[in-house]
């Protein structure tokens, strides 16, 4: 496998070239996923609860993608020290198909749904390979302190990408500059991940390949290898298991927050861009705290304050019709959930064995990846059946809508539930010590 050098080499200037990723592919998140894209998708695209079911399969159809592939690549990428070649492959895939959605109007369902998907596989891979770079740039010790700070100035970043698009709409406005705003964000995007690729040195040495080998059935003999290991990291399936779970609630969360802005309080395309600003805002804080609480008091108890908070939210948005509660909410939701993302993605650089970080970063992607296809699938379903049955007790089609969005939040909150008691049951230190990296998490 492949070797890497102690975390204590890198600088802090390579820590800060690791924070403007994140601050560009924040903002990818913040335009296309939660503020315009999935909104001007719905409505302008498509229309009416097709819209949100439409949606919620793309975002699930990209997932499974991202879930089958995501080990191999991760086995490969650790073996052959390629964390960063993979990183800038899937990151110009997510930067190219960004702005590709530029072309994307109305009735255009097909290539609306297809460059998003290709999008969004290059986005969320991408992701495998820049986590996994953490360990190297990090202590255990220090690392829900460093996944905190880029989370924060991811957050950050999502906030300038969105104060600048609401300008251009305020100023402007039509379809036009709401195309142009997804362009931006592609060339926003590929000059914050700039640094990485320049100033951030990869520990991980390549490897020799066995004799007959290649890295495709060297990837495939490594991952038998690790799965047939199981039982000595049964710690980190377990939360694995729980962070599959409850990780579909948080994504649910975030790939309809603009869809339920729209349909249950009327909400415009620059009311959202408002709306996912002070959540980006609120996601700051959140990460950079949580990042505190998890280096005082550990990533187990982080998460499960950062769940119950994430539940509060939820459960408000079901009784509430005041747009103006629905800011409060926003508010709350963001501080929460970029605790458990940030709090989560240092648990499994923790738990993951030195020289194995891509691979058990690859695992984590493939529990995120899953969830991403259950949840956002469930709960565009949930909808599209729920709108059809108040449509039948003879209710108007809005009003059925917004009753049949209302009901789908249920579902958020039964997957953030059922994660937050599995986790309960996993053990942190003891998946610290299964992986040879010691006891270093204060809290069990």
């Amino acid at each position: 496998m492949a070797t890497t050098t102690l975390p204590s080499k890198s600088t802090n200037r390579e820590k800060w070239a690791w924070y403007f990723y994140d601050f560009g592919d924040s903002a990818y998140a913040a335009v296309v996923l939660l503020a315009v894209y999935s909104a001007y998708f719905k409505n302008a695209v498509v229309g009416g609860a097709e819209g949100s079911r439409l949606w919620g399969i793309a975002v699930g159809i990209a997932m499974l993608v991202v879930a089958v592939i995501s080990p191999v690549l991760g086995t490969i990428a650790d073996f052959s020290g390629s964390k960063k070649r993979f990183l800038f492959s899937f990151t110009s895939l997510a930067v190219i198909f960004t702005g590709m959605l530029f072309f994307v109007q109305q009735g255009m369902v097909f290539i609306g749904v297809l460059f998003f998907v290709l999008a969004e596989i290059g986005y969320r891979s991408a992701q495998v390979f820049y986590n996994a770079l953490l360990p190297e740039i990090a202590h255990p010790h220090e690392m829900g302190r460093v996944s905190g700070n880029g989370w924060a100035f991811g957050s950050f970043g999502g906030i300038v990408c969105l104060l600048i698009v609401l300008a251009a709409i305020q100023l402007i406005g039509g379809a036009l500059i709401v195309r142009l705003s997804l362009v931006f964000t592609a060339v926003f995007f590929a000059a914050s991940a700039l640094p990485l690729f320049l100033l951030l040195k990869e520990r991980a040495k390549e490897q020799p390949l066995p004799p007959g080998e290649n890295y495709i059935s060297l990837a495939f003999k490594r991952l038998a290898e690790t799965f047939r290991e199981v039982r000595n990291y049964r710690e980190f399936v377990k939360f694995l298991i729980a962070f599959l779970i409850f990780n579909d609630g948080i994504l649910m969360t975030l790939d309809f927050a603009a869809i339920l802005g729209a349909v249950l309080f009327g909400m415009g395309q620059q009311e959202l861009i408002i709306f996912m600003i002070l959540v980006q805002i609120t996601s700051v804080v959140g990460a950079y705290i949580f990042g505190l609480v998890a280096d005082d008091w550990g990533g187990k108890l982080s998460l499960l304050i950062a769940l119950v908070l994430m539940m509060v939210p939820v459960g408000w948005l079901y009784f509430t019709t005041s747009k103006l509660a629905f800011y409060f909410i926003g508010g709350l939701a963001g501080f929460a959930l970029t605790g458990v993302q940030s709090v989560s993605r240092s648990v499994v650089g923790q738990m993951a064995p030195a020289g194995k970080s891509a691979e058990f970063y690859g695992f984590f992607s493939v529990a995120g990846r899953t969830s991403s296809f259950i949840g956002p699938t469930v709960f565009g379903l949930v909808v599209v059946w729920a709108t059809r049955y108040y449509e039948g007790l003879g209710q108007a089609a809005l009003l059925a809508e917004q009753n049949g969005h209302r009901l789908a939040l249920f579902s958020i909150i039964a997957f953030l539930a059922a994660g937050t008691i599995l986790l309960l049951f996993v053990n942190v230190k003891k998946a610290q010590e299964q992986a040879g990296n010691g006891d270093l998490s204060p809290a069990r």
